[in-house]
Formats: structure tokens, C-alpha cells, sequence
């Protein structure tokens, strides 16, 4: 060495360059493309808004362009800032009745269900838990993606005591708001009315409210004989399921909970992810939500979302 730096040529270095280009170029080819959907998170700035359409004759609408959507907060437009017709991976929460009236075959029957729904027709990408209640709530296992367990869980529980909705949905709505995934949903199972709860209905709206949780009941109404104030209450199912954009399902036999639990998970599948940044920020007060279709041809769609939400600077999920 005689201590002199050697300077590359322009060829040198046009060669350099190229190489490092085609390097990046193939590394690129082999590295699976990773899609996040930490852009449809809310946040301070952007509410994130579910919607299920379906046609007019009851029909599921998927594929609908981002154009043909309009929201709107406190009856005033916004402007759509995030959108996505794709499925969105879910954080699913199943509530499932235990108490006595559920002895026999019914609780064989739920059980199968909520295996096959849990399984078999939620996504691999989607996380769930599972809430068994009586007149108390009692997680049997947290967050999973996996089908570990599940059989035998659900395989222990034994019917016995009185109902308590109205806790059980309290006690899973801090699972769904530390859930592990995007969208959220709660689907509930049972073949009573409230007769234990120290939650009343009227203390369950604002909870609900605060959630950004799709809620669904499965209502069984057997025609077995039963006294009034057991018989399962489809209007506060109603009640409770119509202000988060979800819905009641009445089935007359458990025979048809595993149809019932398929057409919820149809619809799970099947949703719009939306986003907008409210003019007002974080108030800490009440704004409702609207979500409508714009349709060329004067097409008919009905939209069910959440109807509205509080707007609180949101917290970090642990």
C-alpha cells in the first residue's frame, strides 16, 4: 500500500448501484408483504365505524366502492378518511348461558355450536374468549387464536343457577376493549330473562355505548312451557343488540343454533371498516353516527353500525 485512497470510477460506481438495486429487488420478492391494520385503529383523531349492508331483499352487499358510502356525525356530513371493504381480523367475545334452564340438551347443543363457530367459521387471523355465566360470569379462557382446549372447556360446564345478562356483557366489554385485533364483537347465547343481574338494562346503555363492539344475541325460545318472567326477553335483547349495529336472532329449537351461529359469522364476514376524524375531537360527550349508502339507480340498502359514541381520548391496549 502506498497510502494513497483508491476513488472508484463512474462505471465502478454505476455498477454498484445497479447490483444494489437488483439486490433489494429480489430481497423484495421473497419477503411476504405484511398488511397492517393498525391504519383502521381509532384514535384521537379518527373514529373507526363497522357497517354491515344488505340489499333489499335482506341480502348481504359486499365489494361496494368507498364512494358509495356517506357518514355523518350529529346529522352534519364528514369526509370518509379510511376505508376497507376486506376482512378486518376480529376479536370475538362468546357469552354463553349456564344456568339451569339450560340443562340437558340444550347445553349439549350450544356447546357444539359455539366449537363450530369458534373453529370453523371464524378466520385464522381472528382472536376469541369465552364467558360462561349463570347468576355470575366466569371467564373460561382468555384471548386465543388456537383451538387448544376448547373442546374440553366447554365440556365441563354444568347448568345450574339463575341469569345474569346483563353482568356477563359488564364483565366482557374490558376483554373487548383489550382484545388483540381490530374489529370487536360480542355474541351471546341464551334461553332466558334477566332474573339475577345487580346491573340493570338501563346501567348497561352506557356501557355499550363506550364500545365500539358489535353485539349479538341468540335468543332460544323453545315452546316448552315456562313462566313469563324466565321466558328469554327478545325486546331487551333488542334493545341491547340494536345500538351497536348487531342484532337478535330467535331460534325455536337449539337444533338451530349451529344455523344461527353461521349466519352471524356470514355477516362477520362480510363487513365494511370505515374511518373519520370528528370536527369536535376528544369532548368526552355523546355524538351519534350514521352510515348511508349512495347508490346509483336508486338502489336500496340498509346500513346497521353503532349509533353513536363518547368521544374519550382513547387508552392504550395492554
Amino acid at each position: 500500500m502506498n497510502g494513497r485512497l483508491a476513488v472508484p470510477t463512474a462505471i465502478e460506481l454505476a455498477c454498484a448501484a445497479l447490483a444494489l438495486t437488483l439486490a433489494c429487488a429480489a430481497l423484495a420478492a421473497q419477503t411476504p408483504v405484511v398488511q397492517s391494520d393498525q391504519r383502521l385503529r381509532s384514535s384521537v383523531e379518527v373514529t373507526v365505524v363497522t357497517a354491515t349492508v344488505r340489499d333489499a331483499e335482506g341480502k348481504l352487499a359486499v365489494g361496494l366502492p368507498r364512494e358509495a358510502f356517506e357518514m355523518f356525525e350529529d346529522g352534519k356530513p364528514v369526509a370518509i378518511t379510511q376505508f376497507t371493504s376486506e376482512r378486518v381480523p376480529l376479536g370475538l367475545g362468546l357469552l354463553l348461558d349456564i344456568s339451569e334452564s339450560m340443562y340437558g340438551r340444550k347445553i349439549k347443543d350450544a356447546e357444539n355450536a359455539v366449537e363450530r363457530f369458534l373453529l370453523n367459521l371464524l378466520a385464522p387471523t381472528d382472536a376469541f374468549f369465552v364467558m360462561a355465566f349463570n347468576h355470575q360470569p366466569r371467564l373460561l379462557f382468555g384471548w386465543k387464536t388456537d383451538p387448544a382446549g376448547v373442546h374440553e372447556s366447554l365440556g365441563r360446564l354444568y347448568p345450574t343457577g339463575s341469569t345474569a345478562i346483563y353482568d356477563a356483557i359488564v364483565a366482557a366489554v374490558p376483554y373487548i376493549d383489550r382484545r388483540p385485533r381490530e374489529r370487536a364483537a360480542i355474541v351471546l347465547i341464551t334461553d332466558g330473562a334477566d332474573t339475577a343481574s345487580d346491573n340493570t338494562l338501563f346501567d348497561l346503555r352506557p356501557v355499550l355505548v363506550r364500545s365500539d363492539a358489535f353485539v349479538y344475541a341468540i335468543a332460544i325460545d323453545t315452546p316448552e312451557p315456562q313462566p313469563i318472567a324466565k321466558r328469554v326477553n327478545v325486546q331487551a335483547l333488542n334493545e341491547i343488540t340494536g345500538q351497536s349495529g348487531g342484532r337478535t336472532e330467535v331460534v325455536r329449537a337449539t337444533a338451530d343454533l349451529e344455523t344461527a351461529t353461521a349466519n352471524i359469522a356470514e355477516e362477520l364476514n362480510s363487513q365494511y371498516v370505515l374511518g373519520y376524524t370528528s370536527p369536535r375531537g376528544a369532548d368526552n360527550k355523546y355524538h351519534s353516527i350514521r352510515v348511508r349508502i349512495r347508490a346509483p339507480g336508486g338502489a336500496e340498502y340498509r346500513v346497521r353500525s353503532r349509533n353513536g359514541y363518547i368521544a374519550t381520548p382513547m387508552r392504550r391496549r395492554r
